[in-house]
């Protein structure tokens, strides 16, 4: 009985696995994005999945410590793609960056697997340039876990963690954590909790609440101006009752001096 040596060498495995991963980066557009229509497209003319085989090389350089050659790969990447990644980041399986444009993923940022990107997203860090030497290999970047949807414009700073299935709305500026399966919208970006959490499960594209979850500041001030209504409405019953109290005294008033000329 012959067994056939590749499937038993690991640089046969790794190889396999490699091109599986290739085709499950594809596969992802594909689920994300109804513009794409075919493998071949996402291939040939996604500058998101460009970027991703780009960060695939100088990562894989970074990790074996040619970290000068990995940046050269990196920096251009940049220039293909206007996208930036840093190849020291970790990023999971299935990532998509759809509309890829002015991106960019700093050094010590960890992605999870499942997550989307728009244009326009940074994740960056917050620390002062100065004693920059003391922040190396330290955590100066966003975690995102997996299944995080961050929409078009987007500031994800600092050393900060996005929960799973976490929502982050177009142009809002994260600074602080945000839990698992909840959406922050605004600036600085604010937390709405959905009502549906089964609905809160489904991807919905730039990371846009879901129906029944308005702005909490929207909320609030509606709740403030339905009380100032309510009290406009009572102050003018008080000033028509007020009103007829007076017309009323002054009736009797003139009812009394009448009756008090009438005796003379």
């Amino acid at each position: 009985m012959s067994i056939d040596k590749r499937i038993c060498c690991p640089t046969y495995k790794e190889k396999l696995m490699k091109f599986k991963r290739f085709k499950e980066d594809i596969d992802a557009f594909l689920a994300r994005d109804p513009a794409a229509r075919s493998r071949l497209e996402v291939a040939l003319c996604y500058p998101g999945y460009h970027a991703l085989l780009f960060y695939r090389l100088s990562n894989w350089l970074w990790r074996d410590n040619w970290r000068v050659l990995g940046r050269f790969v990196s920096s251009i990447g940049r220039l293909v793609t206007l996208i930036e990644i840093h190849p020291g980041a970790e990023i999971g399986r299935r990532f998509v960056i759809d509309h890829g444009s002015a991106i960019v993923i700093g050094e010590t940022s960890i992605i999870g697997d499942d997550v989307t990107l728009y244009q326009g997203v940074t994740l960056g860090g917050v620390s002062p340039s100065v004693d920059s030497h003391e922040q190396v290999d330290q955590k100066r970047h966003p975690t995102l876990a997996s299944k995080v949807i961050i929409g078009s414009g987007a500031q994800i700073l600092g050393p900060i963690v996005v929960g799973e299935g976490a929502r982050v709305g177009a142009n809002a500026v994260v600074t602080k954590d945000v839990p698992a399966g909840v959406t922050a919208v605004g600036i600085p970006a604010r937390v709405v909790m959905p009502r549906d959490k089964e609905e809160a499960k489904k991807f919905v594209a730039y990371g846009e609440p879901i129906d029944g979850c308005p702005d909490p500041v929207l909320r609030t001030i509606e709740g403030l101006r339905q009380q100032v209504t309510t009290l406009m409405v009572q102050v003018r019953d008080m000033e028509n009752r007020l009103d007829d109290n007076v017309a009323g005294d002054s009736e009797g008033n003139k009812e009394k001096v009448v009756a008090s000329r009438g005796k003379r």
